[in-house]
């Protein structure tokens, strides 16, 4: 009898405000987050607070992170010099926001899935992905 090798997932910032605000792709998320090994990067943790913050207010934020800190995942808090070197040469051959360098650098050292419905990520080819629905069918 052989084991089953299961995959290990990352969320993306867009994975978490899909799940919390319940857009489409959220289903896929929850189903990850019961079934999977799940990683969350402390940037997305961050993102989703400071937007939160913005959008919403200190309340909706403090309770979004304490929604947050819940789930069923790993926090990666921790920046090994294999991220710091993968995020900065993302960051120096391509367009990417810094926090999108970081998560896909922890995604690459973990060799997870990164989850997510950024069209950002569409330029890393070595990345494995899983887009979720962009808003409006589209790439925004």
């Amino acid at each position: 009898m052989t084991a089953q090798v299961s995959d290990r997932y990352l969320l993306d910032t867009s994975a978490i405000l899909t799940l919390i605000e319940d857009e489409p792709g959220a289903d896929r998320v929850e189903e990850v987050l019961r079934t999977e090994d799940v990683l969350l990067p402390f940037v997305a943790g961050l993102e989703t607070y400071y937007i939160t913050l913005l959008e919403r207010g200190a309340d909706e934020a403090d309770h979004r992170l304490l929604l947050l800190r819940q789930l069923p995942v790993r926090w990666l808090d921790t920046v090994s010099d294999i991220v710091l070197v993968t995020a900065g040469c993302l960051k120096a051959q391509h367009h990417l926001s810094f926090a999108d360098c970081l998560i896909a650098a922890f995604a690459t050292e973990a060799a997870a899935i990164l989850v997510h419905k950024d069209p950002e990520y569409d330029v890393l080819n070595s990345l494995r992905q899983e887009r979720l629905p962009y808003r409006g069918g589209q790439p925004k």
